[in-house]
This record gives structure tokens, sequence and C-alpha cells, in this order.
């Protein structure tokens, strides 16, 4: 007991001591007050930094104190800031704190102060608040140099969706300052005459330049900053460590938004490994490369930092580098041993440290499928590929991972090969048409193309073989070139087979087979009607026979070219109904099916016939009515019926309407309101076969409208313009039967008088010849320039050339020469020949026969048969000729166109061939002239040129011969 007294006041010494010393110090006034407190100011960052300390500590001495900061703006009694700050105190420290202004330190002055209270737990007598300090004044204004305006603060930077307060200070009171944020006139709060606020909740983002603010006074005065807004910095997303060789980890992550702005740069990355307390600077956003320790280490802890100007954010993730192996690509993937149904595909992967088996997965594209398979190897793989559809592209493609530990797949390695070619593996789908055309029979026959599932390959020709079952011997072989899709074959009486293959490089399909019976089978089937709906059209039909393979039927897709679009649907032998669907059947176009039945010796035998429309419509077609047996009491309609093809719709029967000129309709008929509100008699012809109608009971000399318009279950047809009738009266039928036949007479008895007239003056006036036309001048032939109007006198042989020579003293004019022979000089007439000189180039001899009947003038006048011939010729060139022949012959030598004259110009004056014994020179004719009696003799008549300058010799133009004969002579 002793002992523990001892201890006990041992310990209670010390401990009444600090006590006393405690008591003695909270008698003192507060010895802990904050001392030798400063202010400064960073207005880049907008803070107040506080730094300040507490005296009276002793040595060694550490207490916990709260310290709490007021700060005040523009005035000490507006305190916008209250904030405690607790930390623990040593003797002689140096406390420091900041504080960050919403608004620019530059716009108003602050005041700042500080008390403080000790929070020791050791202490509770001592927790009461000291004094407080004495206000600290921070004025940043009088700093900012010469100038009147100012805008603050300067490139800030802050994050999008903060709250920022921009100022001016405008060192003269102005109240016309106007400021505008991105051009947009903003109103802000006035702080003072020289000071206005803008407050901004929730910046954006608009551009990496900033965003532009600025202010302007009436006195053109501008200043302006710019806000950079940065998006915000996110958190590194999917932030993932693998390797691909066991020595370089590959770490990846999602940057998500950058941050950079001009000015300021973009987030950077580091990499840190805690076991290792390695650090790397990333040099890019969302990858960074780790070198694997050569110790083997197999856990790595990896921490990502990302850090930009306002923000840090950091993710980490630990793994076991054993498990985070991602396999590099396959190569050398080769496929090899290609033929049309299989293939062998080879390839190689890299290798992985210790890791010595892979997981590869082998995949297929083609055909349509896609098919998988899973392969374990080592270096190297290989894998069977089969049941492949020849001709067809195939795309292989082989990835890998690790067989003990999956972390990923390596990626896909393709590789693409077509399969071969096979002989086609279905026979062709064929159908055939048959018409019978004057004892033969014309097949046309008709195949589908082979799909690419069937084909196996490019189909290059068709073989039709053509069989003759009545004459075994008979075989025909047609090849048809692809891609034809049938053929026209004519055939006789005889039942055929034949048999088409579809070929290609690698072989023949199997034959399709059609029969062709002899037998016409020209059985009438009466042809059934069906409505299509929009699911197409619903066949159904009864068989008439139990020994058959199948059932066809067809039809055209296109009625109005039956040449072309022939479709066909096979069926087999147990199906009695069907449903015909296709994309080209239109409203309104009726369509013809017709069911087949295919006996075992495959030939079809028609069935059933079906027509139809898929959706009926009103008839689009007026038609061509016409009026009959018009009478003063009823009047007749008929019409003609267009052809089926051209209908719309089923015919159900006609609508006539009538519109009388009374208002009452006629026994049948019904009243009925036009489209255009007009109101007339309709009569309902439910009949579609009757193509007439009479209307009786009509008033005589009035008049109707009338129509007459098809209908169908869908409507009516069109309303054309009524077309008008009108009756006659009672009486107008006799007088038409009196009037037409007196009509008939009149017109027969003047066609009778006519021709009679015609033949009256045919035979007693007939009409004169025309020279021009003649048949003569047809036979004529020319010499050299000849004229077209002188006749050549070798194509004639005349009976006489008469000359007349008159007597002397009588007077004839020349043509040629003007001048004129006194009758003395010529006395009688003569008959000439002329006949040229041998060595006589000049102007043949004007010959001339007249015609009195075509020449008028010159039977009035006298003028006829002017020869001009000198008026003294000697006897020598005269001589007498004993045949004509011999002058015609002579004058055909060198005959000239006597009808040319050097004007152009030319005249015809024909001879008649009469010899007349009436002349118009009564002078010149003799009294009893030889020759034959009035009207009896033809003579030669030729044209010659009347008027002519100088058609024939002149005085000093010497003529060839010319022979004078007596007036009793005469050429027979």
């Amino acid at each position: 007991m002793a002992l523990f007294g001892v201890f006990q006041a041992a310990f209670l010494l010390p401990l009444l001591s600090l006590r006393t010393y405690q008591s003695e110090v909270l008698s003192e006034p507060l010895p802990w007050t904050p001392e030798s407190l400063e202010v400064s100011i960073n207005s880049t960052q907008q803070r107040l930094y506080l730094q300040w300390r507490v005296h009276n500590l002793t040595y060694h001495q550490e207490l916990k104190m709260v310290f709490q900061i007021e700060i005040s703006r523009v005035e000490t009694s507006n305190i916008i800031w209250v904030e405690n700050y607790s930390t623990p105190v040593k003797w002689n420290q140096v406390l420091h704190w900041s504080w960050e202004s919403e608004l620019p330190l530059e716009c108003a002055i602050h005041f700042v102060r500080i008390r403080s209270m000790v929070d020791d737990a050791s202490i509770p007598e001592l927790r009461s608040w000291s004094n407080w300090s004495s206000w600290e004044e921070v004025d940043v204004q009088k700093s900012l140099g010469q100038g009147p305006l100012f805008v603050f603060p300067k490139d800030k930077l802050v994050e999008e969706g903060s709250n920022v307060t921009i100022c001016y200070v405008y060192r003269i009171p102005e109240n016309n300052i106007s400021c505008r944020m991105e051009g947009v006139l903003i109103h802000g709060e006035q702080l003072n005459p020289n000071v206005a606020a803008f407050s901004f909740n929730n910046v954006p983002f608009i551009r990496i330049t900033g965003s532009n603010f600025y202010c302007a006074t009436n006195k053109r005065e501008t200043k302006g900053i710019t806000l950079f807004v940065s998006k915000v910095l996110e958190e590194p997303k999917d932030f993932s460590c693998e390797t691909r060789d066991l020595k370089t980890l590959n770490c990846t992550w999602d940057p998500g938004h950058d941050t950079a702005l001009y000015g300021f740069p973009s987030q950077h990355y580091t990499l840190f490994e805690s076991f290792s307390r390695k650090k790397k600077l990333c040099e890019y956003k969302n990858w960074c490369n780790w070198q694997v320790a050569p110790d083997s280490q197999e856990t790595y802890n990896f921490t990502l930092i990302a850090e930009n100007n306002l923000r840090r954010r950091s993710v980490n993730i630990v793994f076991n580098l054993t498990q985070r192996v991602h396999p590099m690509n396959p190569f050398n993937v080769v496929l090899k041993s290609i033929s049309a149904t299989n293939a062998t595909m080879t390839w190689k992967v890299h290798s992985i440290g210790n890791y010595s088996t892979l997981l590869c997965q082998v995949e297929l594209h083609g055909g349509g499928k896609v098919i998988q398979h899973n392969v374990s190897i080592k270096a190297s793989g290989q894998y069977f590929l089969g049941d492949l559809e020849p001709v067809t592209q195939y795309a292989t493609q082989v990835r890998c991972a690790a067989a003990k530990h999956f972390w990923k797949w390596s990626e896909w390695t393709r590789q693409s090969f077509t399969t071969l070619e096979a002989a086609p593996s279905e026979a062709p789908d064929v159908w055939r048409n048959v018409k019978s055309v004057l004892g033969s029979r014309i097949v046309t026959l008709y195949w589908k193309p082979l799909s690419k599932s069937h084909a196996h390959g490019k189909i290059l020709f068709y073989n039709v073989v053509i069989e003759n079952l009545d004459k075994s011997s008979s075989v025909k072989l047609l090849s048809i070139p692809a891609p034809a899709n049938g053929t026209e074959l004519t055939l006789d009486q005889c039942s055929y087979q034949i048999h088409i293959t579809a070929n290609n490089s690698a072989g023949t399909s199997p034959a399709s087979i059609i029969g062709i019976s002899g037998d016409p089978g020209n059985k009438m089937i009466e042809e059934g009607r069906i409505q299509g709906t929009k699911d197409g059209f619903s066949l159904s039909w009864k068989p008439q026979s139990g020994d058959v393979i199948g059932y066809v039927v067809d039809w055209y897709d296109y009625p109005e070219d039956p040449r072309c679009h022939l479709q066909w649907k096979n069926l087999g032998p147990n199906t009695t109904s069907t449903v015909i669907r296709s994309d080209a059947f239109q409203p309104g176009v009726r369509y013809n099916f017709r069911i087949y039945e295919i006996s075992t010796e495959r030939i079809a035998y028609l069935l059933e016939k079906k027509t139809g429309y898929s959706q009926e419509l009103a008839p689009s077609n007026s038609l061509q009515v016409t009026i009959n047996n018009l009478t003063s009491h009823s009047f007749a309609l008929s019409w003609k019926d267009y052809s089926t093809d051209s209908q719309s719709g089923f015919i159900q029967g006609y609508y006539v309407y009538l519109k009388p000129k009374a208002e009452q309709c006629h026994p049948g008929f019904e009243k009925a309101v036009l489209s255009d509100d007009s109101v007339c008699c309709k009569y309902n012809i439910t009949n579609p076969e009757q193509k007439t109608f009479v209307v009786e009971n009509v008033q005589p000399e009035s008049f109707y409208e009338f129509l007459v318009t098809p209908y169908t279950s869908v409507g009516e047809g069109p309303h054309d313009p009524f077309i008008k009738v009108t009756i006659p009266d009672e009486y107008s039928h006799v007088l038409i039967r009196i009037m037409v036949p007196m009509i008939f007479c009149l017109v027969l008895l003047m066609v009778l008088f006519y021709l009679t007239s015609q033949w009256m003056k045919d035979k007693c006036y007939p009409d004169i010849p025309d020279p021009y036309k003649s048949s003569v001048l047809s036979l004529i032939k020319y010499k050299e320039t000849h004229h077209p109007t002188i006749m050549n006198v070798n194509d004639c042989i005349p009976d006489a050339i008469e000359v007349v020579n008159k007597l002397e003293g009588s007077k004839i004019q020349f043509l040629g020469a003007r001048k004129s022979l006194t009758e003395t000089e010529l006395t009688k007439p003569a008959y000439l020949y002329v006949l040229p000189a041998e060595n006589y180039s000049g102007p043949g001899p004007c010959i001339c026969f007249e015609n009195f009947t075509y020449n008028q003038a010159a039977s009035d006048s006298g003028s006829c048969g002017h020869v001009p011939i000198p008026p003294k010729t000697p006897a020598s060139q005269l001589a007498l000729l004993t045949s004509p022949e011999s002058l015609l012959k002579s004058l055909d030598q060198n005959y000239v166109n006597l009808g040319e004259s050097p004007a152009g110009e030319t005249s015809l004056n024909y001879v008649s061939q009469l010899a007349s014994s009436m002349s118009a020179d009564k002078d010149s004719l003799p009294t009893n002239p030889p020759g034959p009696a009035l009207g009896s003799e033809y003579r030669m008549q030729m044209a010659v040129t009347l008027g002519l300058a100088s058609p024939c010799g002149s005085e000093n133009s010497s003529l060839a011969s010319v022979t004078l004969l007596d007036q009793g002579e005469h050429c027979q």
C-alpha cells in the first residue's frame, strides 16, 4: 500500500502542474489570435491568397485550430464569403489559404479578415473565437494603368456548363456603354458608377477559339475579351491492356471529348504501374505501349491519369499478363484442291512465347449460308471444306485465340475462291403450244432458264431431240444456243416425243420430255368464269382420269401480246386447285387460263378453260350505235360488241338512255338523273348478247336524243354526247317511195342522151387529127441535128412530085428570096425532082406539098409549092429522071432541115394528101390536069416552115439538077 501511494503521488503531481498551467493560460486574454495577415492576388486565376501566423505557441506545441475567414466586397459591411478553415498549427508555422472570386478582382475592392478558435479535444475549454484581425483591403484598380475602359477577366478558361461573371471598368462615369456577347446585346448590373457586371450561367462550348465579349462607348472606344470554354474532361472509358507476343503490353481507352482550345493544350495521359512504381507519359490520347519486365512479372496494376488545365481524372485496372493474350492474325491462307463440290484450306500462325496450342475458328460464306468450324492447332492449320455448290463464289476467313485462357480472337484473315462447273442437276422446265395449220402443226416450245443452283455453270446451248413415234428411225436433233428460251417446230400429223436438255461445259442435264399426239383432240370445252382478288386467281378443276402424272396451268401475263410472256405452272397429280399469282396482273385486263392434264406418255390434254379479271373496271370504250328502220312511229338501234380482250370487265347488259321532247317516258323506261343533273329515261337490257333495241311509240315530226352504254358489276360505261334522231312525218316514206324511182329514171335518161350525142358526133363530125400526134412521126429517122417537125422523105415513097411552072408574066412569091417571077417566066405547071449536086454544100431546096385543109391562108393567097429556082437555069443542069426512087435516094443523101431559121422561130405548113382540082391560084393550075379524080388519091405530106428570112437558095445560089416535067405527066 505504501508503494501504491508513492506511485499515485508521482502521477498526480505532473497532472496538477498541467492543470495549473492551463488555468493560467485561460486566465489570459486569448493569446492565439492570427497575426501577420498578408493578402496577394492572381489576376489570371482570379484568386486571393492569404498567409498568416499564430504566435504565443510554445516550442514543439501543436494544436488543432479553426480559422474563420470573411471576405467583403466594395464595403466591409457587404460580406460575400465566410469560410471555416481547419488545420493543425505548429510553432512559428506560416498558414496559407486561397479563394477564387466569381467576380474579377479588378472590378471591385475586396476586404479580408480572420479569427481563430482552438479545436483540440485535449483542451475543450479553449473553444471560443478569438478577436477579428483588422480588415485587409485589396484594390486592384489602382494598378490598371492608363486608359478609360477595361474589361475583365482576360483570357479566362472555364469548363462547359460553368457560371462566369464579366465586368467592365470605365474611369469616366458614362451610362451609354453597350456590351455584346457573340454579337448579342446584353444588360448587366451596375456595381457603381464606373463598374458594371454581367453574369452568365451554364456557358456553352461554341468554338475552339473561344467566345467574344466586348463593350463600346458612344465615343467609339471599344474593349473586349475572349472567354475560352472547353469541353469537360471525361474519365477514360474502356481502359484495357493486352499483349500479342508476351513482350509488349498495349493499353487502349476511349478518351471522350477533346478539351483542346486555341492557346490551351489538350488533355494528356499518364500510365502508372503500382507494383513497379514506374510511370510513363503517353504520346497518344487513346493508347499507350508498356514494355513487359524481363523478370516475368505476371500481375500488373495500372492507373491511367487524365489531366488538363482545369481537371484531373483517373481509372485503374489489375490483371494477369497470361490471361490477356491477343494472338496476331493468321497468315499464308491458301485454298487448294478446288473442285466443283470441295476444297482444302491451310494457314499459319505466329508463335506466342510458351503457348503451344491455339484455338482457330474457320468460317465459310457462300450460297447464302455461313458455316463455322473450330480447329485446335499449333504452328499451322488445315481444314477440308466439303458439300460445296458448283460454280459458286465462296469467302473463307480464319481467326485464332489462346486455347487455355481465352481473351480475344485475332482479326479475320480472308481468302476467296470459286468452285468449278458441274453438269446441270435438273431438267429444264418445258412447256409447249400447238397450232394446226393446213394439215400440219406448229409446235412452239418454251423453257425456263435453270436456276443458278441447278445450272451449275453457264448454259451454252439446249439440245432438242425430235423423235417420230410412228417412224422409229426418224430422229432429228436441234441445237439452240443460249440464252434462247424457246423454239418453233413444224410437224406433221404423226405422234412425236420431244426431249429437251440444257448443256454447259461440264455436261448435260436430265431431259425434259414433251409428247405430241397424232390425234388433234379438237373437242369443244366451255370456258368458265372466275373472279380474281388481290392475292391472285383461285383455280380448281375436276380430274377426268386417274392415270395422270401431273397438271399444268398456263396463261399470258400480257394478253395483248400473245407471242411472248407465256407463263405456266406445274402441279402434282394429286392437286386439283391452285392460286396463280403474278406481279404483272393489272386491273381491267382479262386473263385466260388453260388447265391441262399430263398423261403417262407426257402428252398434254386440255381439261378446262377459265377466264377472269384480277379486278373488274367499268367499261371505258363507247359503243358504235347505228339507227335502222326509222319510221314515223319507231326506230331501231343496233350496235356491235367490241372484242372481249378490250373489255375491262364482264358485260352484264346495256343501258339505253332516251331524252324525249316530252318529259314522259315510254313503257319499260324509268326516269334517271345523269351526272350533269339532267333527267332522262333509262331502259335496262339485262341480256349482254342482245345487240338491237327498238324504240316504239315515238311522235312523228319530233326529235329524240339517245345513248347506249354497257355496264359491268363495277359500273357503266362513259356517257358520251347523246345522238339526235329526227322522226319523219307519217307520209314522208310514201313520198320517198315515189320520188326515188322518178329520180332514177331521170338520171337514166340523161345518161342515154349523153351516150347517143357522143355517138352521133363521132359519126357525123369526127375530130380533125392532130399532126403532132400522128403515128407516122414516130417512124421518121433523123440524121445529124434534124428538126423534129421535118419528115424524112426516105421514110415515104411518093407517087409523084408535082412542080407547077407558071407562064411568063405570072407572079410567084419566093419565101426565101422575097422576089416575084412574072407569069411569062413560068408558063405551065411541071413536076419537079430535085437532086443535089455532087459537090453541093449550100442549103438544100425547099420542097412543099400544100394541104389546103390545114393551111387555109395558103389556099386563099395562092401560094403553093414554092420551089426557089433561079429564073435562068442552064439547060445542062436540068435533067429528066426516069425513077422517083432515084430522086428520093438522092434527096436523102444530103438533106438539110429546111425548117431552121436564124431567129429560131418556125411555123408549120402542112400539105394535104388529096390531089384536089381546086387550087388557090387558078392561073397556075391547068384546065384539065391529069391524075385521079377528086378525093381519090392521097399524097405524101411534109412539114415546112413559113416566114423564113432566107429558108432556101437566093439569087446567087445554085441548085443541083432540076427536072421539069410536062403537065400531062404524072408519077404513079
